[in-house]
């Protein structure tokens, strides 16, 4: 794996506030971690360096069981958007171009909302409902966590 890869991984796992990534590219993997009892080992098959305290255990647990991208909460007329990915959170296509939606506004099932920057490439968030947006959690390029709230949609 190239050292550059592994030197921008760093730097977006030191920006992001996420505790641990792994990333596997072909026969090559590293992890990279802030917790003091791990490693950054690239190497052929990944390896602990250390036995997990019963907190890790908890964590693992919890990052291998299959989560929903987005949850409708308590009044069921409301749909939460969230991130899928860690990254940076851009309302607009362009600095210079208008968001793709603002409070009050209408969306349907797959219009964009917004795009999210991850290791340099731009992903588009789209509607999974139709309804109107009414609230928006962050500010155009706020970091924002995987799982974290970006918008609030009443479902039509």
């Amino acid at each position: 794996m190239d050292l550059r890869k592994i030197k921008k991984l760093i730097e977006l796992l030191n920006e992001s506030g996420v505790g641990e990534i792994e990333i596997t590219e072909g026969d090559d993997s590293v992890r990279i971690s802030r917790d003091s009892a791990n490693v950054i080992k690239p190497s052929q098959t990944t390896q602990e360096i250390s036995t997990p305290s019963e907190k890790q255990e908890d964590r693992i647990q919890k990052t291998l069981t299959p989560k929903e991208t987005n949850i409708v909460t308590k009044n069921t007329n409301q749909f939460d958007v969230l991130s899928p990915m860690v990254g940076t959170f851009y309302a607009s296509p362009s600095p210079d171009e208008p968001p793709y939606v603002k409070l009050g506004d209408t969306v349907k099932q797959g219009d964009t909302l917004c795009i999210i920057e991850a290791m340099k490439m731009m992903n588009q968030i789209e509607a999974d409902v139709n309804g109107v947006i009414k609230s928006i959690r962050v500010q155009n390029g706020d970091p924002i966590e995987y799982d974290q709230i970006i918008f609030v949609i009443d479902q039509d």
